[in-house]
């Protein structure tokens, strides 16, 4: 049974390898060509899209009426919480075990491109959104792909195949099995906790909040996204300082690592530039999403005041995802030199903690995580009910809820390896009808761009107007 096993896992891992050797690629080259389509608009229109993050966790609302099922902020919250998961602890930890320091230069690479990707993603996911009978929002790139592309047997057939994938991946991909798996695995190691006991606690939570469905989700997640940050983020920092002196040697170490055909010293022999590249990619995708398809279908339910506000808040969202929170955990393993002790995953990143901040540190961790999962499970679970909808209809919610808390609790108790890999291969998949789609629709994305800045030169001028 147990070489059956193995043999699963090798031939998982092997299609994994294969289809991001391409995927990768493609990935970058689509953020590259939106890049450029919409005029660098992640540097150009930075500061506008963090301002009206800022606004919206402020409280701050406008005063005209929007359609849509939730506040932009909390739209951006669910994407969020979607976005930042375990693969932000035990992802960034796995990239580091298997493709070495470089693979984080290649994760920020990811990022960089990946917020042209997200802000072309959300403007398509609000301009094309349609709704439900019960007068619910029903958007993300099936609509895009449906009622964008010119082509319309095109776009029903990716439309279809993304949603099919989508569904797959909300239910056995990192979004949902992976997160569990992370939480279980990270109170087991730290307290003994057993996995059964924490898979049932997970299983139980997650099913409380997802019965009321997108504005439930939203709600919690505005409060929860949050506050789970700035946990990490201080106490990241506090590992960070403890190895301070080491901080500009480990920045030497991404740089050398990223174009050095060295192998990665966390135990996997042989990972050389293209396995830095490619595991920078994998992990910047798993926890940014951009390009994945997924956050369009949250952002799509914003009342949002136009298209392009939402998409300069996408902006904002891989940043904070990829730029922050990733790098942050890439420097706490790398300052404390835990990358080279041969763990992995969710244990790696404990393990620093635990270094610097004895005992509290194991702790932190495991509520991290427990918290990243969470919410990354609640988010998750909206993207596959819409994608469920698409494919059968809005009777299917009950039966798709159901089956979901029970592949939570599954995932609390399989393997590691088995469950990032089907993950990757769910997000490839997943990602491949969402970039043809984003590359014919980019010139849509161009224009509408160009005439809303045309309009409005600041994004203050909308409220004044």
């Amino acid at each position: 049974m147990q070489g059956i096993y193995n043999s699963l896992i090798q031939l998982v891992t092997n299609s994994a390898e294969f289809i991001w050797t391409y995927m990768l690629f493609i990935l970058f080259a689509v953020g590259a060509w939106l890049t450029i389509k919409t005029g660098f608009i992640q540097f150009t229109r930075f500061r506008a899209g963090f301002k009206l993050i800022f606004s919206g966790f402020l409280g701050k609302k406008s005063l005209k009426k929007h359609d849509g099922d939730v506040s932009p902020f909390a739209a951006l919250s669910t994407a969020l919480a979607a976005t930042v998961g375990n693969g932000n602890i035990g992802g960034v930890a796995t990239a580091l075990f298997t493709g070495g320091p470089g693979a984080i230069f290649w994760m920020w690479i990811c990022g960089f491109v990946g917020m042209a990707t997200k802000y072309s993603e959300a403007v398509l996911g609000v301009k094309y959104r349609e709704k439900y009978s019960d007068g619910k929002i029903a958007g993300g790139p099936m609509y895009y792909m449906k009622n964008g592309l010119k082509n319309k047997k095109l776009g029903g057939f990716l439309a279809m195949a993304f949603a099919i994938f989508g569904a797959f991946a909300a239910l056995f991909g990192t979004g949902n099995m992976m997160q569990a798996n992370q939480m279980a695995l990270a109170f087991n190691s730290e307290f003994g906790v057993p996995k059964i006991l924490t898979g049932f606690i997970i299983t139980v939570l997650v099913s409380l909040v997802i019965i009321g469905g997108i504005k439930r989700i939203g709600s919690v997640a505005e409060k929860l996204v949050p506050t789970m940050v700035i946990i990490y983020f201080i106490f990241g920092f506090v590992v960070i300082f403890s190895h301070i002196g080491k901080v500009p040697q480990v920045f030497v170490l991404i740089f050398q690592h990223a174009f050095s055909p060295t192998a990665a010293m966390g135990g996997f022999m042989g990972a050389a530039v293209k396995h830095a590249i490619q595991m920078g990619f994998r992990r910047g995708l798993l926890t940014n999403e951009a390009g994945l398809g997924s956050a369009p279908i949250a952002h799509a339910a914003a009342q949002t005041p136009s298209p392009v506000h939402q998409g300069l808040i996408g902006v904002g969202e891989v940043f904070i995802d990829t730029i922050i929170v990733c790098t942050i955990t890439a420097l706490i393993n790398l300052s404390t030199g835990m990358w080279q002790s041969g763990l992995d995953g969710t244990a790696m990143t404990a393990a620093s903690f635990s270094s610097a901040v004895p005992v509290a540190g194991g702790l932190v961790v495991a509520f991290s995580s427990f918290l990243f999962g969470y919410s990354t499970l609640l988010g998750w679970y909206y993207y596959g009910e819409q994608c469920m909808k698409y494919i059968f209809g809005e009777k299917v919610a009950l039966t798709y809820r159901v089956i979901y808390v029970v592949l939570v609790f599954t995932g609390a108790l399989i393997s590691i390896e088995l469950v990032f890999y089907i993950g990757d291969i769910a997000n490839a998949l997943m990602a491949f009808p969402n970039l043809i789609a984003l590359t014919f629709l980019s010139g849509t994305v161009a224009a509408t761009t160009r005439k809303f800045f045309k309009k409005y030169p600041k994004i203050e001028d909308f409220d004044r107007l």
